[in-house]
């Protein structure tokens, strides 16, 4: 599992150091956790929200012997940092808005019930989690063909979730369905999350994966290995615009360019029915020297203009599907997403 809460603490598998070593993490206070989010500790939008979860847990067990008026206003500031951590990933606010609820239903309670009822909710968030990846997977699963090729981008596996993953959960059921598949990674720079996360995870689940530079998609498609395209988001707009990974829209236009169909896999608490269309979607940019180096081996001149989006936006238009636990939704999205969040 991506993340584990043990009395106290949340452990999570630092996927830096992936795949040539297993580490772990453990945050104690809910400003560890902003670290891990903000430092890629943990990354991927329904593992990041349900992490936050759990920092919101830890910021109210760092106050619960304090004042109502500090316990509360406590409250407020540790939302506030933890919400600062990555702009773009929807699930994270989703998360402590839950989380803020349920505080706010019961701040009659004692301290000590109110902070174990805040610790169910946080691990109801991630139980609910891999429940929601499994029913995902169920649905995408049928519309992957015996032999298929699949091209994915990024990872969007058990990694970027509590466990089994949105796009990668797809494949997962396939496979578990009998059916033999071919994926291709592409390594997705600057971070390399398809060469270290998806390529680690789909050996280790013994699926079929060859791993090509981000600059290969158009020939692996133009050469007939592709016959459908999974990846996750980070945020859909109402619209069915898709922030994902940088380079997803790339994929996406090569994608419609050789007539071969495009899906979003995502639960429905990625979907912000509150953002009209992705021009509203808030783009992270990072830092610099993720471009500039990898690891420690710097790889560009110094004092080389760098851009470094976190994410891109995908056009509904260029979407065949996306793929969530109540089904799957088709365009118009502004009528089928709004329609499965109710």
């Amino acid at each position: 599992m991506t993340l584990e809460w043990k009395e106290d603490r949340l452990i999570l598998i630092d996927q830096r150091s992936l795949p040539s070593k297993e580490e772990y993490v453990e945050c104690l206070t809910h400003e560890d956790v902003y670290l891990a989010i903000k430092n890629m500790v943990v990354r991927g939008a329904p593992a990041i929200g349900a992490s936050a979860a759990f920092g919101y847990l830890l910021g109210a067990r760092e106050a619960q012997a304090g004042s109502e008026e500090m316990f509360f206003g406590h409250m407020v500031l540790v939302k506030k940092r933890l919400s600062e951590s990555r702009p773009t990933a929807v699930n994270l606010f989703w998360a402590l808005d839950r989380m803020e609820r349920t505080l706010n239903s019961l701040r009659k309670l004692e301290r000590n019930d109110l902070i174990a009822s805040l610790e169910s909710e946080a691990l109801r968030i991630a139980t609910e989690d891999i429940e929601i990846n499994k029913a995902i997977g169920k649905n995408g699963a049928a519309i992957v063909r015996d032999g298929d090729g699949i091209l994915t981008h990024c990872n969007a596996g058990a990694l970027a979730t509590v466990d089994y993953g949105t796009a990668l959960g797809v494949m997962r059921a396939a496979v578990q369905q009998g059916k033999k598949i071919s994926v291709y990674a592409d390594e997705t720079r600057p971070y390399l999350q398809g060469a270290r996360l998806t390529a680690w995870e789909l050996i280790k689940s013994g699926i079929d994966v060859t791993l090509i530079c981000d600059n290969m998609s158009g020939w692996v498609m133009k050469k007939g290995l592709v016959d459908l395209v999974l990846v996750g988001a980070d945020r859909i707009a109402a619209n069915g615009d898709s922030a994902n990974k940088i380079g997803t829209y790339s994929v996406a236009i090569l994608a419609q360019r050789h007539g071969i169909p495009f899906y979003i896999v995502a639960p429905l608490s990625t979907v912000d029915l509150s953002t009209p269309t992705g021009d509203e979607i808030p783009i992270e940019e990072r830092d610099h020297r993720e471009i500039t180096h990898i690891g420690n081996y710097q790889i560009a001149p110094d004092n080389v203009k760098c851009l470094n989006p976190a994410f891109d936006v995908t056009p509904w238009s260029l979407i065949t599907g996306i793929i969530t636990e109540k089904g799957i939704a088709r365009p118009p999205y502004n009528i089928s997403l709004k329609k499965m969040s109710e």
